[in-house]
Parts: structure tokens; sequence; C-alpha cells
């Protein structure tokens, strides 16, 4: 008597095997660990996609880029007009990060928050169950076009303000391409960090709220009020450690590896929260 009459007088359907119709979880291009399509690999392409499948990242970036002009020119002028000190030309673009960092924020909490409103989310968990996968995946994704774009925030803000210092500003190649490496590493740094926050929060007001208090808010607060105490603290927060590591010459009270590993530590803690409620909360 044959296996398949066997199982069918039994009852029982006999468990498909990998490679006789239905793949297996470790079959190539079907979520598993056997190719590229699969695993990891198959997370950042699904990623990759699904953020240029929508218009918010393209146009989060040519805001970035426009502002970055905007503040870089704005920077150079004023530098002209009162006279300052001859400084590296790169420091109007590291500037401007304060500013063009938050269309980072935006396209990185859209790509994540997105998904939790329109309820696709639950796909992209049934295709990639392994949770930490999928926000590793996007954290990755999001960080690689936040470095591409901010590098290239820095290369055009440092090419407009270099008219606008007329004379007040020095250009020396190491520096400036030092510069710009500099706002890239920054920009994909604050990319991770919205993306855990996003995770944490899962709705784009609770996430933004929290963001901009952070960038912005907290560090206004702390430098407006003055004292060597506040100031202290705002170089322990994101942008504040992320500013020293970006202007050239500033007198920082610590070294520029230091700095970034400070806003390092920032996107680590918040990615290790993300990752946390995204474990614990259904999707």
């Amino acid at each position: 008597m044959s296996t398949s009459t066997s199982t069918a007088q039994s009852g029982r359907t006999a468990a498909p095997e990998p490679g006789r119709g239905i793949p297996g979880p470790d079959t190539p291009g079907r979520g598993g660990t056997g190719g590229f399509a699969g695993g990891f690999g198959g997370a950042v392409a699904s990623e990759w996609t699904k953020l240029w499948s929508v218009r918010a990242a393209s146009l989060c970036l040519l805001a970035g880029l426009a502002i970055t002009g905007v503040f870089a020119y704005y920077y150079g002028s004023i530098s002209r007009i009162n006279d300052l000190p001859v400084q590296p030309v790169g420091n109007a673009a590291a500037a401007s990060a304060v500013v063009s960092q938050f269309a980072v924020v935006v396209m990185a909490t859209v790509a994540v928050t997105s998904e939790y409103t329109t309820g696709t989310v639950r796909a992209a968990l049934l295709w990639v169950p392994r949770r930490h996968r999928v926000q590793a995946a996007k954290a990755l994704v999001t960080a690689v076009v936040a470095f591409l774009g901010g590098s290239v925030f820095a290369v055009i803000g440092t090419a407009v303000a270099w008219g606008a210092f007329g004379g007040r500003a020095s250009f020396q190649v190491g520096t400036v391409l030092g510069q710009i490496l500099a706002v890239g590493v920054y920009q994909a740094l604050v990319a991770v960090l919205t993306v855990g926050v996003a995770f944490a929060t899962r709705h784009p007001a609770g996430a933004l709220s929290i963001l901009f208090t952070l960038l912005w808010g907290l560090p206004s607060v702390l430098l407006g009020l003055g004292g060597e105490t506040l100031a202290a603290v705002n170089d322990r927060l994101p942008h504040g450690a992320g500013d020293h590591f970006m202007q050239a010459g500033d007198a920082a009270p610590y070294t520029s590896v230091t700095a970034v590993l400070i806003v390092a530590a920032w996107a680590a803690a918040a990615h290790a929260t993300g990752l946390y409620v995204l474990r614990r909360r259904d999707a």
C-alpha cells in the first residue's frame, strides 16, 4: 500500500516537504535564511521598497535640502555682516543640521507610524515574524538614506555658504570633507533614534512631540537659561553632542569620538525601547 493511500485512510495530512511544492522555512525567497530574498536581506529589500513607494521620503529630502540652503546662506551672511572671525566654511552646513534634521525625523517617523495607521504592520510582521529583524531593517534603510541625504545637504550648504561668507570663511579640503561626513553620520543616527521612538509610541503625533522636545525644545530652554550646569546637560543631549561633532574648531568639552558616541548611545537606547514595545504589544 502506498504512503499517500495510508495517509488518506488514516484521515491525516502529511506535512509538506521542502522542495516538493511548498517551500520550507529555509527555502530561498520565502522569508527563510537560504537566500537574499529571505532573512534579513529580504527584510531590508522590503523596507527599501516600502520607503520609496510613497512620496513622503522624497518630499522630506527635498525639504531638508531647501532648508539647508536657506539656513547656510543666512549663517554666512550674518558672519559677513557682523564681521565675525574667519571660520571653516563647513560650519554653516553643520549648523543648519539643527533645522534640517527634522526632515529626517519626519521621514523616519512616517516610515514606521504609517504602517500602524493603515494596519499594514500586521502583514509586515506576518512576512517577517522576527520583530527585531523588522525594526533593524527599517532602522538600517532609513539610516542609509539619512546618511546620503545629510551628506548632500552638507555639500549644498557648504557651496551656498561660501558665497554668503564673502571672504569670512576658510576652505580646506580635508576639513570640508570631514564635516560633510560628520553631518551624514549625525543624520543617520537621528534616523535610528527616530525609528526607535516611533516604534515605542506607534503614533506620529506622539513620536514627533518627543523628538521635537528632545532635539529642539529642551536644548533651546537649557541654552536660553544659561549657566555652566545647564550647558553641560545640553552637551549630553543628542544635538548638543552632535553639534560638537559636526563643527570644526569648536571648543568642545570632549573629543569628537566621545561626541558621536553620545549620539549613538541615545540612538541605541531609543532602538532598544522601541524593540521592547514592539515585542510586548500586539500589532
